[in-house]
């Protein structure tokens, strides 16, 4: 055990002093300057927003129903990717409209608890996203990140979806995200440290 142990935190060493070598190779301002406590249309939000931690046990069901909030979550993670502010507030629009038609007629209990907490808080950070400049839109995607992927948690997906790692965001203390492509692209830091990154684990329901 203390020999697996000692690998996973070599790769992860590895990973880091790979992000960071990236970042020195950049010129002019840090990365990650944007995401500092800022105050944005009246509502003050610390660097790296996050989300309420929940204990959700794993679906195993191949669930189509969690496809379009899914694929409107790509398109924001694919619109930061590309530095595209624009492209990203289409994405939270998509996300908002995706889990206002959600239907939840067939979750029941527990279950349906939990969606409701999870749906209204990713509503909130896509309408953050909608409105908000691009720093502040990587911000509220790192929350949204983790509702998502509590989401798919819950109910499954039929979607094979990567979680990503970058050590680098959130102010160094390092932030996942959700791909459906294997390729590390870095919605975090977009072109400035586009390949900073690493395959966490592949979520995928056979």
């Amino acid at each position: 055990m203390k020999k697996v142990i000692g690998i996973l935190a070599v790769a992860l060493l590895s990973v880091t002093i790979s992000c960071k070598d990236n970042k020195e190779q950049e010129e002019g301002t840090m990365p990650n300057e944007g995401m500092q406590t800022e105050s944005h249309e009246g509502h003050e939000h610390a660097a790296g927003t996050e989300s309420t931690e929940r204990e959700i046990n794993q679906n195993s069901a191949k669930n189509p129903e969690t496809a379009a909030i899914l694929d409107a979550y790509f398109e924001i993670k694919n619109g930061l990717v590309a530095d595209g502010k624009e492209k990203a507030a289409e994405g939270g629009n998509s996300l908002i409209a995706a889990i206002e038609k959600f239907d939840m007629s067939k979750l029941t209990g527990d279950t349906h608890t939990k969606y409701m907490e999870i749906a209204e808080s990713a509503k909130e950070h896509a309408e953050h996203i909608v409105k908000s400049p691009i720093d502040h839109q990587r911000e509220h995607f790192e929350a949204l990140s983790i509702d998502v992927t509590d989401l798919i948690t819950l109910l499954g997906t039929d979607k094979v979806v990567y979680q990503d790692f970058c050590p680098m965001a959130n102010n160094n203390k390092g932030a996942n995200w959700l791909s459906e492509v294997k390729e590390i692209k870095n919605p975090y830091f977009g072109s400035k440290m586009l390949k900073c990154g690493e395959i966490k684990s592949e979520i995928t329901n056979k």
